[in-house]
């Protein structure tokens, strides 16, 4: 095999990693939100020194893509923090519901990248986030066919 049917070979592979898709939604960031998004421009930065240094083509282009990715995310975040005595649900809040059950979970509204319900974290352009905004405590809210009740909002997540 000719070293340059390898060379194009590579160069298929790697231009198959593609780009990564960035949200039409506004890009609305808590400010820890935006901490996330400036480390993990650092981090990139960094592994795409690495790369360079080490001639790693593939590792090369994933960072790229992914430096692509976060710099376009760092150009249009809005950071928003919530007015500590607002008494509707906004982004960046922390809201309490109870279902029908007496089951209650916590979340906390954040942006789109920073979301992790795992964790207690939801995406604002999620439907749950777009029910509960501009919702008070008491007020109910219907997701997929269940019924929460508002218990507590807090600004501080």
């Amino acid at each position: 095999m000719s070293r340059a049917f390898t060379r194009e070979e590579d160069n298929e592979s790697i231009a198959d990693i593609g780009e990564k898709p960035v949200s039409a939604h506004r890009n609305l960031v808590t400010e820890h939100g935006l901490a996330q998004i400036e480390a993990e421009l650092a981090r990139l930065r960094e592994e795409l020194g690495k790369a360079e240094r080490q001639e790693d083509r593939e590792r090369l282009a994933m960072a790229s893509r992914d430096l692509r990715y976060w710099t376009a995310r760092r150009e249009n975040a809005e950071v928003s923090v919530p007015d500590a005595d607002s008494d509707v649900a906004r982004f960046g809040m922390g809201v309490t519901l109870e279902d029908e059950d007496g089951g209650k979970v916590h979340w906390k509204i954040v942006g789109e990248d920073e979301a992790d319900p795992a964790k207690g974290t939801i995406s604002h352009v999620s439907p749950m986030a777009q029910a509960l905004f501009g919702k008070k405590a008491g007020d109910l809210v219907t997701v997929n066919g269940r019924e929460w009740e508002i218990v507590k909002l807090s600004a501080k997540g």
